[in-house]
């Protein structure tokens, strides 16, 4: 106690339930990303989120649970960056160049990328969790379709997500010119 008011002890965490489940989600998407979903335990999240292992298992029952309740964090995370893509989109004098620099600083965060693509690679996995990345999928979809159409939205985000999982595997820089041409082709 303080000044007559009481505070929580330092380190302790709250009892918040929502905050626990945000905590326990922000931590899996954490352990994905050092040892992938495979090696994901609710040990080792329980660990990273500071909180006891029966709180996991308390909010998520299920490894699976805990995986897509990562998923979803990581969706609405990917639905933020979205509309900060349309709204950088929208005022783009040259739609390949911004894309281009959109992936750019996506990749700038290889460890948050890697999360992503390993979380829908999850979801290829488990059709419990299909509809979350799908929606996730479809959102860079229907950001481009008004300014190139359904088949070349289709294609350039193929090409974007392929090229995406090209630069996480191999670790190369993005070759800017490369992917401005090849978008310019798709969207012509």
């Amino acid at each position: 106690m303080t000044n007559g008011v009481t505070t929580p002890r330092a380190g302790r965490r709250s009892r918040d339930p929502q905050a626990r489940r945000d905590a326990l989600a922000a931590a899996t998407i954490e352990i994905v990303a050092e040892v992938g979903i495979g090696r994901t335990t609710h040990r080792a999240v329980a660990a990273r989120a500071g909180l006891p292992l029966g709180a996991t298992t308390y909010y998520f029952p299920t490894l699976d649970a805990l995986i897509a309740a990562a998923l979803q964090k990581a969706a609405d995370d990917q639905e933020a960056d979205l509309q900060v893509w349309a709204d950088h989109l929208r005022d783009a004098p040259d739609l390949a160049e911004a894309l281009v620099g959109l992936v750019d600083d996506y990749m700038s965060d290889r460890r948050r990328a890697r999360i992503e693509f390993e979380l829908c690679l999850a979801a290829a996995r488990d059709t419990a969790l299909r509809p979350l990345a799908q929606d996730w999928l479809q959102g860079l979809h229907a950001l481009l379709a008004p300014h190139v159409g359904d088949e070349a939205a289709d294609n350039i985000s193929a090409l974007l997500d392929g090229t995406m999982l090209h630069l996480l595997v191999t670790g190369a820089p993005l070759n800017a010119s490369a992917l401005t041409a090849a978008i310019r082709t798709l969207a012509a």
